[in-house]
């Protein structure tokens, strides 16, 4: 699990691997990822966008970016926490995954980043 806080929001991620969707043979690996958004500020903030950069152990980048996580732009007032659970499929067994949220503050629309911490997906094969 790893957590950082950016501007009094903070973001928690842990990971799966999930067997049942790959396939190694065709190098193909299903990572799932957990994250918990706490708004620790004292304003009501929305997620407006996502921006990841998604890395294969063989070198390969992607990026993702869209409209808010999982079809919602969700509004925190402080204290609360929104979690979500969305995937990565890899053609590698390790890879890792970082980015940011393009937050905005509902008092004032102020917009700002928050920092997505880098976290890795590992088979879990590979750590023995």
């Amino acid at each position: 699990m790893t957590t950082e806080i950016t501007e009094g929001v903070k973001v928690t991620v842990l990971t799966e691997f999930q067997p049942e969707y790959s396939s190694p043979a065709q190098a193909h690996y299903v990572f799932t990822y957990k994250i918990s958004i706490e708004n620790c500020s004292e304003y009501t903030v929305q997620l407006l966008r996502r921006h990841w950069f998604i890395y294969d152990a063989n070198g390969s980048l992607r990026e993702v970016e869209g409209e808010g996580v999982v079809g919602q732009q969700p509004v925190l007032e402080p204290g609360e926490t929104h979690e979500y659970i969305s995937g990565c499929n890899l053609k590698t067994g390790i890879g890792k995954m970082k980015g940011t949220y393009l937050m905005e503050r509902v008092v004032d629309a102020k917009q700002f980043r928050v920092r997505i911490p880098e976290f890795t997906m590992i088979v879990p094969y590979r750590l023995n």
